[in-house]
């Protein structure tokens, strides 16, 4: 065994002593950083994902990369909105100015090279990975147009963003990416505040892997911590300057790598009390220690995530399209719970949420990635932060910093988006609402895929024989439009009618509605289609059996108020359809396996877990929220042309009871939560066994 292996192999004992030993959470985090940065070796490295060279795994890698520039199921536009008045807290975003041209990158990296080079090289590593991530509405900006910072503080208020944290890279009197923020000074008619942050480590050649390759270093000193104050004084002078109790903030990124943190803190505010800036407020970054901020001469800390934390790793379970990809991945989910559950420290915290996190653009085959991040983990994380962690702060001192505005190479993202548009600014402006209870909805919503017309009209009789009132919402192809809006004048019935492409039957049509239904607090789902199975003989007798066991006047009602009366009930299928999925898999067992990876849900127990069969069923549209938190992309799904199996629309629909159990519901099928008799033991009529 070579020495590197025996270290890595000796790490997990190491690591479990040093967690036994009695130190505060400041010396381990001391000792814990110093000990890496000289013995990164014996860290083994991460789990590597699975390779599968079989057909079907090509198939199902190349199906389900995506398109990264493709709107994707939960996209969101600009749309105006409204804010609480007073906002329950500030809102601090870091902010990168890396993305303009200036001379030492021209030295560094190439003539011309910004930050975008990275965005744009970054490939998918394994299924479900989504790079490159793509700017939309604001495009791949020059910070050096003006118009650009103008458009970008204008955006963020207008979603809740209360001040940028300008990134200040400062090296014993020479600036980098300075041009951005002094144009920012200058331009007066930019309302946002703003406060800088001393990123005070050496520049070094990371994105290549190369950290012990420094570009240009820190020589930390009492001269260059006078030269530093004075040189942002104009900053903290600023009518702009973001403040705490009157008072200017400044942070740093790293206080453990000055000298003597303590004196530095002298420094500045001397020197700030004795030149026009008054008392300043400084605060650290907890990247890498936790200090109580006053042991150092600072008043408080900031939270930034994912720093600090260690959630489980995904690596192994990841199906890889580079063979030779050694990165490390995370589950963000995980993360943002863990930290949204913290108890804020007896010091002064300002605490920290995270849109994302992935470095593969910079580190191309060895990025740190969190998977599973989504715009409504990240409102939730968000309102928890702000009406749960800060609900007993005092006014002026409930701020929350977001890692981060723009950094795009690093997947921590508010901007919109290529993806998702403006889903996560969405996302924040909704997340200061003060929490309300959703209206519960007074009748359940039937969501039908009307492709064949005449089949429509039945169904629209049996919902109207159930004795219900509906909220009913179709959706068709643009071909089909008309006819639908004439059946529904004919029958006397009122609809929304939303037209898409022929394309991923009634399952792309169906995440696209449920994801706008379940935003707008819509709880209880009917999921029907026109289902006539022209490949089979009895196709009406499937479709007529199913419908009349989930609509059947005698039992509509009855569901729903089962519905209503067990918040836990997730899924209620017609009983003699719910089937196990081994007997079942046709061409579509890999895929299921990718999409539960991509879904972050444990793979099926081949030996009991089931499915629905027929894909209709009552749901309660929160028990869908791992798949339409995936946020799947419509060229995802294959070009119809009557297939019979193995789609990605037959895969996800052998999903819907994993996904209903994982988000923490429960499935019964309507006769068994009727109380009705029935034989689960009869061989499935409509379907062979694989």
């Amino acid at each position: 065994m070579s020495t590197r292996r025996l270290r890595q192999a000796l790490f997990p004992l190491l690591r479990a002593v040093f967690r036994a030993l009695p130190f505060s959470q400041n010396q381990r985090d001391r000792l814990r950083t110093r000990w890496l940065s000289q013995h990164g070796n014996w860290i083994p490295p991460p789990p590597r994902g699975q390779q599968d060279n079989s057909a079907s795994a090509f198939r199902a890698s190349t199906q389900l990369r995506g398109r990264a520039d493709e709107a994707a199921i939960g996209h969101v536009p600009w749309r105006p909105g409204t804010l609480p008045s007073p906002m329950p807290a500030t809102l601090v975003a870091f902010y990168l100015p890396q993305f303009h041209c200036f001379p030492e990158n021209d030295s560094w990296w190439g003539k011309g090279f910004t930050e975008w080079r990275n965005v744009t090289r970054a490939l998918p590593q394994f299924e479900g990975h989504v790079q490159p991530r793509l700017p939309a509405d604001l495009g791949f900006y020059d910070l050096r147009n003006p118009q650009v910072m103008r458009d970008q503080a204008h955006l963020a208020s207008e979603y809740g963003i209360g001040a940028f944290c300008f990134y200040f890279y400062w090296f014993s009197g020479r600036t980098l990416m300075e041009a951005p923020l002094l144009q920012w000074l200058s331009d007066d008619s930019i309302e946002l505040p703003f406060c800088l942050c001393w990123a005070n480590e050496n520049w070094a050649r990371r994105w290549d892997g190369r950290d012990e390759d420094i570009l240009i270093a820190q020589q930390h000193s009492s001269e260059d911590d006078l030269a530093f104050i004075e040189h942002i004084a104009p900053y903290l002078r600023d009518r702009r300057a973001l403040k705490v109790d009157g008072r200017p903030m400044l942070l740093v990124y790293r206080p453990q790598l000055l000298p003597d943190a303590l004196a530095t803190a002298g420094r500045w505010r001397r020197w700030c009390r004795e030149n026009n800036v008054g008392e300043i407020h400084l605060a650290y970054v907890q990247g890498f220690e936790r200090p109580d901020p006053r042991s150092i001469g600072f008043d408080a800390a900031v939270e930034f995530p994912p720093n600090m934390s260690n959630p489980s790793s995904l690596s192994a379970q990841q199906w890889l399209i580079n063979p030779d990809f050694h990165g490390d991945v995370r589950d963000w989910r995980e993360l943002a719970s863990e930290i949204a559950a913290r108890p804020l420290p007896d010091y002064p915290l300002y605490p920290g949420v995270n849109p994302g996190w992935d470095n593969e653009a910079r580190r191309s085959g060895k990025g740190r990635i969190y998977l599973h991040a989504s715009p409504r983990g990240y409102r939730d994380w968000l309102h928890e932060t702000v009406y749960g962690r800060l609900s007993a702060a005092a006014p002026e001192q409930r701020l929350v910093f977001i890692n981060a505005w723009n950094e795009w190479a690093e997947g921590a993202v508010l901007e919109p988006d290529a993806r998702l548009g403006h889903a996560w600014l969405e996302a924040t402006r909704t997340a200061l609402a003060p929490a309300r209870t959703p209206p519960h909805p007074s009748r359940p919503c039937a969501v039908i895929h009307a492709w064949y017309p005449e089949v429509f009209a039945e169904l629209l009789q049996a919902l109207r024989a159930s004795g219900l009132t509906w909220r009913l919402v179709i959706t068709t192809t643009h071909e089909r439009r008309a006819e639908i809006e004439q059946l529904l004048a004919t029958h006397s019935m009122q609809g929304e009618i939303h037209a898409f492409a022929n394309h991923g039957r009634d399952i792309l049509p169906f995440l696209h509605v449920a994801e706008t239904l379940l935003e707008e607090g819509e709880d209880i789902v009917l999921k029907l289609h026109t289902k006539r199975s022209t490949h089979r003989h009895d196709g009406d007798q499937w479709r007529n059996e199913i419908v009349d066991r989930l609509l059947a006047p005698e039992r509509a009602a009855r569901i729903v108020d089962a519905f209503n009366a067990d918040p836990a009930l997730g899924l209620v299928p017609p009983e003699g359809h719910v089937q196990r999925l081994d007997y079942f898999w046709g061409a579509n067992e890999r895929n299921v396996r990718s999409l539960l990876t991509r879904f972050g849900l444990p793979q099926a127990d081949t030996s009991k877990d089931c499915f629905i069969a027929g894909s209709m069923f009552w749901l309660r549209l929160a028990a869908l929220r791992p798949m339409l938190d995936a946020h799947l992309q419509p060229s995802l799904f294959e070009t119809e042309a009557g297939q019979v199996d193995g789609t990605l629309a037959h895969a996800i629909e052998r999903t819907f009871t994993l996904v209903a159990r994982h988000a923490g519901f429960v499935q019964k099928d309507a006769a068994t939560l009727l109380g009705l008799a029935h034989n689960d033991d009869t061989p499935y009529a409509y379907a062979k066994r694989s």
